[in-house]
């Protein structure tokens, strides 16, 4: 990862800059929702990641089947990376930057991102033979290379739409129809989205045995990143739509209601093919897409038709605007806390909790406000890069 006084490149940005004139008139025209989003889902995601001993079930992820609005945070993300992702290229494109210099600069990023996933994943051990290669980041790093070659091939919203309907429906297929070997088939043999008994964990047990975040499955597995692609694919319908020459208004209400007729749609599915987050099912992305659908309108009808760019904002951008770079070093700084003992089997983290969060009652507000003061400091460094106007990108 490469930096200059005043930018560096980033996925989650819509622009990139090249000085602080130009980053002060692109922050200016750029949509400010979409950081603004963006920002929102950076820090409820830092905010859940490291949500304290007694978490409130909102931040918590649901067990199996089923959801909270913890399970909404992640696919927020690749969402909001899809709609930006269009916004990207059209701007690179107009300027005259040829499609074979932003694939290249697109298989670039997407190692660079799936190393920091391994960083991420290894910091400060970095245990070779158990090393997890799954991860947040590894997701978005393919998603994003996926996206961004399907995007260039052609940009039309058709073929976005039929790349969304197979890929929803032939996970579905997947993991339905097929059996799953050793245990039979779904419905039949085995229980439906079976914990251990289902494609996706057979599949990653024998790719990367040792190796899964669960020990006998992943949340990232390689199947269902299939569905996780569609997620994708409906942010860059949206952005798609939302550089349409309709007004403002007609944007907002075609976003929100499709957003509603979305999460509908998911929880229509739901009966047949469970809602669940670490299968990421196709009724998942309908829904929680759905939910990122409207968040997203919300912001839009705030900041771009009412106006209100001032005051609140200001907390959302400077995580919007370095998204990566603030999660990142949230996933770093709980790794350190986690390996610095301060006692015999006592880390600083666990200290730290006991000694001034733990005190707190009741238990679930002591874990919100060590949350709340998580999030604030990873917030101290992105904001020093947002007054510097370095813009990190990966």
């Amino acid at each position: 990862m490469s930096s200059t006084t005043h930018t560096v490149s980033s996925v989650p940005s819509v622009t990139p800059s090249s000085s602080v004139t130009t980053d002060q008139h692109k922050m200016s025209s750029r949509l400010i929702s979409l950081d603004v989003m963006r920002g929102i889902t950076i820090a409820f995601m830092i905010l859940v990641n490291n949500s304290g001993e007694h978490a409130y079930w909102p931040f918590r992820h649901a067990d199996w089947n089923g959801w909270t609005p913890t399970d909404l945070v992640f696919p927020t993300f690749l969402f909001l990376m899809g709609t930006s992702l269009v916004f990207s290229f059209e701007s690179r494109l107009s300027r005259g930057v040829s499609k074979g210099k932003l694939l290249a600069h697109t298989v670039k990023r997407f190692f660079i991102l799936f190393l920091l996933g391994l960083v991420v994943n290894g910091f400060p051990h970095f245990p070779l033979h158990t090393l997890r290669i799954y991860g947040v980041l590894q997701r978005i790093a393919i998603c994003f290379l996926i996206g961004s070659v399907l995007y260039l091939w052609d940009r039309r919203p058709a073929s976005k739409i039929a790349l969304l309907v197979v890929a929803l429906l032939g996970y579905w297929i997947l993991m339905r129809w097929v059996p799953v070997p050793g245990f039979g088939l779904p419905g039949r043999d085995i229980p439906l989205l079976d914990k251990n008994a289902n494609l996706v964990a057979y599949l990653d047990r024998h790719i990367f045995p040792g190796r899964l975040y669960e020990g006998v499955r992943d949340p990232e597995g390689l199947l269902s990143t299939i569905p996780a692609l569609g997620t994708m694919l409906m942010g860059m319908l949206t952005g798609i739509w939302l550089r349409t020459q309709r007004s403002l208004s007609q944007k907002f209400a075609w976003m929100l209601g499709a957003g509603v007729l979305s999460t509908l749609l998911g929880e229509l599915w739901n009966p047949w093919f469970p809602i669940n987050k670490k299968l990421w099912t196709s009724s998942y992305v309908l829904f929680a897409a759905g939910c990122s659908l409207v968040g997203l309108a919300l912001c839009y009808w705030a900041v771009e038709i009412k106006g209100w760019k001032k005051g609140w904002t200001f907390f959302w951008l400077v995580f919007g605007t370095n998204a990566i770079s603030a999660y990142v070093f949230s996933e770093l700084l709980s790794s350190a806390l986690e390996n610095t003992n301060v006692a015999p089997r006592m880390n600083l983290d666990h200290f730290l909790y006991l000694k001034i969060f733990d005190p707190i009652h009741p238990p679930g507000v002591g874990s919100l406000i060590y949350s709340i003061c998580f999030v604030l400091v990873c917030w101290v460094p992105v904001l020093v890069l947002y007054r510097k106007k370095i813009f990190i990108k990966v």
